[in-house]
């Protein structure tokens, strides 16, 4: 039995998403936060989850008002280069290879609000007038707008995203009124064009008609204008709103997009969403859905449909559809008709996206047939240091994509190859993911549960009375916790009452510099960081005679050692080793403050130095192992004792690596988890893959398949006396024994543990019979250690989990309605647990007692839904309709259903 030890204290404040933009193969989406980082995220191949691959910190005091990603002429950029302007008037490169933010132009002199990238004409993308209607579709094929349609039949690889092979041209909304465009070559140099004439407002937004001749700006003063590109000179312009001709405040156009069909789409600061004819600047269609400013407009690849969102957090889809004018057939007018909106925002949504990244087929070499399922068996890549056994000769190798989890929110039910998704971000610091084509008829899916996850350590059994330290690293400063438990229990969970974390120590860092990593010893006597300047090492120290409990003493370390993307203290805590931002590996000696070695990863002996950035460090328990591994997922095995590299592994099937490290006692033994969420164990002094990975890695139990969210980190227990490691990620974990056979027939359910839901269900009811049928759950939720491959999901998104001892494990989480409350910006509208509440409701308890309705306002039993839709939600038979007006839920055998009452309000 393992007791849960519960923790919710970690301070938590993700940054808002200010942009969006995806790759140029459109398969990466980049995010860029309020705080100066980027993230780019894709699927990995074989699967269909999202995977943050690198995290790139950039300047926080620039703030980024839009990202462009333009296709590259260079081979060595497949995805193109990413773009980004700020307010204080800058435009910056994002390296995604060196991890870096480069300034490219230094500054314009006023602040950008917008950049756009011209696209290059591609008339054979285009079909002929004579055969297509208006957005690029025949007549035959355009049908009216339909909520649930699946329109299989469009094509979205037709967009055009092909760039001139001469230099990329970007045109800047600029806050004096100009627009102004730059040329930028494959060699960082950017180009002045020209200017356009200066008009009064401030331009807010920009845009390219398709065959970049033409260039449309919106201005804070009401107009939508129209410039030749080539010539400079306004050709025409569009009142959108009384705009300065009022009294009233100023008309904001914040949004432009142009289609294929010779629409242009507006979004202003009055809620309303226009569609122009480019050609003459007449009005098509106006929509005013929004409750506030539409502050980002998107187009599906097709361009017969656009999505706008806003600052009341919907997210609305518009349809182009087709009507017959009179009795003749052949007599047809295009409309922009409303279809349906989504609210699955709390905060105002600020940029939206689309994207295909589910583009690739996986190689499969292997296929073993197991229970009606072809369960994936990729070969590891050979290479000069990697002799991992490939695809036996006599095999036929066949292409098959991996069988998708399922999923209670139909995520997996669309999320197909060439499918396309739309992609909302905003203030309240989640992406969210939405099938394009059936945009009405599947809810979102959350890209990332816990955005910009708070970085903890947990040490054992330190120097200071054998107690627990954890080090949690914050934006701008480090804190060294006291892990204090209060008491144990023997029901195989304990609330998070039972433990308490005391400060100990709080360092910040210079000039309150954002901190790329960190790190703390085994002894917890040393810790270090590294700002994007240089890295920096402390000494802690407990005072016996003194008021002052602890004390900190800043450690010396070499002066020509670079900043660091990851560091980690060697077993014994003699040595500090970190990856500088040169791509090379420095082993520091913590006593004389000297570098023992400096690492360069190679591929093969005989490869130049060119690798990414390394962005992960594991090290064997007995010193004698360093495992590296870069940023697209290639793993560098070195040997500190004979100084050389030892090992290369490529790439694991294609994936990023998520979590590594060496069990205690096994030091030649290294698991690796990946983006696809597979699990391998290495023998890295024989350079081949474990025993148990050649039998079990491809063909997991079904259950660990449906492993929700992708894999985020690895404990293992501290005495090394077993084989078993935690996996988990940010909703559950999983506990994996490697002594134990692989049941691949088990189909045990998912173990669900949460003991607030417990509480507040006998808070809340004083019905004997609920209670009687709580209490039979509580005991099948215990979390059992006799099967292999057991799970606990949990409740709110997860930070960290960590051994505390063989026996308990500590799970540092925190309620995403705690985080909510400490966002700068206020919620569009209150939900209870991602639904609105409004007005009576009433609800009705088959199985309890009569069919009687009970009345309540909500106000009254806001907790009490929480509870039944958290619950329903662990059943997986919640059924919620668009409109909020019937929800089902199944519960412990009862049907409980909740309709919206026609009585009016107390």
């Amino acid at each position: 039995m393992i007791e849960l030890i519960r923790d919710t204290s970690i301070d938590w404040k993700p940054s808002p998403v200010v942009a969006l933009a995806t790759s140029a193969d459109d398969s990466q989406v980049a995010a860029a936060r309020e705080d100066g980082s980027l993230e780019v995220w894709l699927v990995s191949p074989g699967s269909v989850g999202w995977h943050c691959q690198l995290t790139i910190h950039g300047d926080p005091n620039s703030r980024v008002s839009s990202l462009v990603w333009c296709r590259s002429t260079s081979d060595h950029l497949p995805s193109g280069r990413l773009l980004s302007s700020s307010i204080d008037g800058s435009v910056s490169e994002w390296d995604l290879f060196h991890l870096k933010q480069k300034i490219v132009l230094e500054t314009v002199g006023v602040s950008i609000w917008q950049m756009a990238v011209a696209p290059t004409y591609n008339p054979h993308a285009i079909a002929e007038p004579s055969h297509r209607f208006g957005n690029g579709l025949s007549n035959g094929e355009l049908t009216d707008a339909s909520d649930n349609e699946s329109d299989s039949y469009e094509s979205d690889s037709d967009e055009v995203h092909d760039q001139s092979p001469e230099d990329t041209r970007v045109a800047l909304a600029c806050d004096d009124g100009c627009v102004r465009l730059y040329k930028i070559s494959d060699i960082d140099e950017v180009i002045h064009d020209k200017m356009l004439p200066r008009v009064s407002g401030r331009v807010l937004s920009v845009t390219w008609s398709l065959d970049a001749t033409r260039i449309f700006g919106g201005t804070s003063d009401g107009f939508i204008r129209c410039w030749d590109a080539s010539l400079g000179h306004e050709m025409y312009r569009i009142t959108v709103g009384l705009g300065g001709l009022s009294s009233k405040p100023e008309l904001c156009v914040w949004s432009l997009i142009s289609l294929r069909s010779g629409t242009l789409v507006s979004g202003d600061s009055t809620g309303s969403v226009q569609f122009w004819d480019s050609q003459h600047g007449t009005l098509l269609q106006a929509h005013t859905c929004h409750k506030g400013d539409v502050n980002a407009l998107a187009a599906a690849p097709s361009h017969n449909r656009v999505f706008s969102t806003g600052s009341d957090g919907q997210v609305i889809l518009y349809k182009l559809s087709r009507e017959t004018i009179g009795s003749s057939e052949s007599e047809l007018t295009k409309k922009w008709v409303y279809v349906g909106y989504v609210r699955a925002h709390t905060h105002d949504v600020r940029a939206l996206t689309v994207a295909m990244p589910i583009s690739h087929e996986v190689i499969i070499s292997h296929v073993a047939f197991l229970d009606s399922f072809y369960i994936l068996m990729l070969p590891v890549a050979n290479c000069a240091f990697c002799r991992v056994p490939g695809p036996p000769p006599e095999e036929k190798v066949k292409r098959i994509r991996r069988r998708e989890k399922p999923s209670d929110s139909g995520y997996c039910k669309w999320a197909r190859e060439k499918i396309p998704m739309l992609i909302s971000a905003g203030d309240d610091t989640k992406l969210l993911a939405y099938p394009v084509n059936e945009f009405t008829k599947f809810p979102p899916h959350n890209i990332c549960p816990a955005p910009q996850r708070v970085p903890i350590q947990l040490v054992l059994n330190t120097e200071f009375n054998k107690k627990s330290l954890v080090l949690v690293q914050a934006s701008c400063w480090l804190d060294v916790l006291l892990v204090n438990l209060k008491g144990s229990s023997k029901k195989g969970f304990v609330s998070g009452g039972q433990l308490s974390l005391d400060l100990l120590a709080r360092v910040k860092s210079k000039k309150s510099r954002k901190i790329v990593c960190s790190t703390i010893s085994n002894s917890g006597s040393l810790f270090a960081y590294s700002d994007h300047v240089k890295p920096a090492l402390f000494e802690l120290k407990k005072k016996e005679s003194s008021k002052i409990a602890f004390s900190i003493q800043e450690r010396e370390l070499p002066k020509k050692l670079p900043s660091a993307h990851v560091m980690v203290f060697s077993s014994d805590c003699t040595r500090l080793i970190l990856s500088g931002d040169n791509r090379r590996i420095y082993v520091v000696d913590v006593s004389s403050s000297e570098v023992l070695h400096c690492f360069t990863p190679r591929r093969d002996e005989d490869s130049v130095s060119g690798e990414p950035p390394i962005t992960k460090l594991f090290t064997s328990s007995d010193g004698e192992w360093l495992a590296a591994v870069n940023c697209y997922g290639d793993i560098y095995v070195f040997n500190l004792e004979t100084w050389r590299q030892h090992w290369f592994i490529s790439r694991l099937d294609g994936a990023s690596v998520t979590a590594g490290g060496f069990p205690p006692q096994k030091n030649n033994v290294l698991i690796i988890t990946t983006s696809s969420n597979l699990v391998y164990a290495f023998d890295v002094e024989a350079k081949q893959l474990g025993e148990w990975s050649m039998k079990h890695t491809y063909v997991l139990p079904r259950r660990f398949q449906d492993f929700p969210g992708e894999v985020i980190g690895l404990s293992f227990l501290p005495s090394g006396s077993s084989s078993s490691v935690i996996v988990y990620s940010s909703s559950a974990m999983c506990l994996i024994d490697f002594s134990k056979p692989v049941d691949r027939d088990d189909e045990s359910d998912t173990v669900y543990v949460d003991d607030s839901v417990l509480e507040k269900i006998q808070n809340t009811w004083a019905n004997g019979k609920m209670k009687r049928k709580f209490e039979e759950y509580k005991k099948e939720s215990k979390l059992k250690t006799n099967k292999n491959f057991e799970f606990v999901e949990f409740r709110d998104p997860v930070l960290f989990i960590g051994h505390l001892s063989d026996n308990s494990v500590l799970v540092m989480d925190k309620p995403w309605r705690d985080v909510i409350k400490k966002f700068d910006a206020a919620p569009v509208y209150v939900t209870s647990c991602g639904l609105e509440v409004w007005g009576c409701w009433r609800f009705n308890i088959r199985g309890i007692s009569d069919n009687s309705p009970l009345y309540a306002h909500s106000s009254v039993w806001p907790q009490l839904m929480e509870l039944l839709l958290w619950e329903a939600k662990l059943s997986g038979s919640l059924v919620v309709s668009i409109s909020l007006v019937t929800i089902e839920v199944h519960l412990l055998n009862l049907l409980i259903s909740f309709e919206e009452a026609r009585v009016p309000s107390p």
